[in-house]
């Protein structure tokens, strides 16, 4: 079960992949307050648990408000004894444009440790982390604000068939991940039967995932936007991402 959470974090890239060419809302899809909580199965067992929340705060970049982001991320209590998982992720992003300012993580993986402290400057598509400063693209996101910006997008008359991608930061690069919307589908989930946009997203095999794993996303198909369902096949079985709680959402 070792780094099952990677998950959480690609999900965060996929739902950011309509970014460079659709325009977002005047109204984010989001509010201070909202909180969204998942469960991560492997076949019928729960393995890890993840919430993500959007906080308020008085904290500025560069004179302008900011949301602060929080993604968390934890092994549930039966897998704690074979690899116990405490991630947390937190992104500040501009209250208009939804762009990041900062992306923080904190990496809890066994006896594996890693924390990241990376700035964005969007005037400059220039990014600072660990080991220095890249150059960064048009819109270029961490994996949470991806999340975030991509909810806020307009989807109207979006077509079966279609690719976008995104470029996104992590790990120390900047790459894109590429996305092809499959269709609409109704979802059960633990707060209803709810209609979805269904995607299909590019994998990259190895740690994992194999060659030809195919990784679905379902996102809610209203003024939330909010993703209720991943599933992605690994080496060994099948991973499913759901909604289990979602609360303080703006509609």
């Amino acid at each position: 079960m070792k780094r099952l959470l990677l998950v959480l974090p690609l999900v965060l890239w996929i739902t950011g992949t309509f970014s460079q060419s659709l325009d977002y809302r005047k109204e984010p899809a989001f509010k201070p307050g909202e909180e969204l909580k998942y469960r991560l199965r492997y076949g019928f067992i729960t393995a890890a648990e993840a919430t993500l929340s959007v906080l308020a705060t008085d904290t500025k970049f560069d004179n302008r408000s900011v949301y602060h982001l929080l993604a968390q991320g934890r092994t549930a209590a039966s897998f704690n004894l074979f690899y116990k998982v405490r991630n947390r992720y937190d992104s500040y992003i501009d209250q208009t444009t939804l762009l990041p300012y900062l992306y923080t993580e904190n990496i809890r993986e066994a006896n594996y440790r890693r924390q990241d402290r990376v700035r964005f400057n969007q005037q400059t598509n220039k990014i600072t982390g660990r080991k220095g400063t890249f150059n960064g693209k048009d819109k270029t996101f961490d994996l949470v604000s991806a999340f975030y910006f991509a909810r806020s997008l307009d989807l109207n008359g979006i077509k079966v068939g279609t690719v976008f991608s995104i470029p996104y930061f992590l790990d120390d690069e900047v790459s894109e991940l590429k996305i092809t919307y499959v269709g609409k589908e109704q979802v059960k989930t633990a707060i209803g039967t709810v209609n979805c946009l269904k995607f299909n997203p590019s994998i990259k095999p190895g740690r994992i995932f194999k060659k030809d794993s195919k990784l679905y996303l379902w996102i809610t198909d209203d003024g939330n936007r909010i993703p209720v369902k991943a599933q992605v096949e690994i080496l060994v079985g099948s991973v499913t991402l759901e909604l289990t709680s979602a609360k303080g959402l703006r509609y």
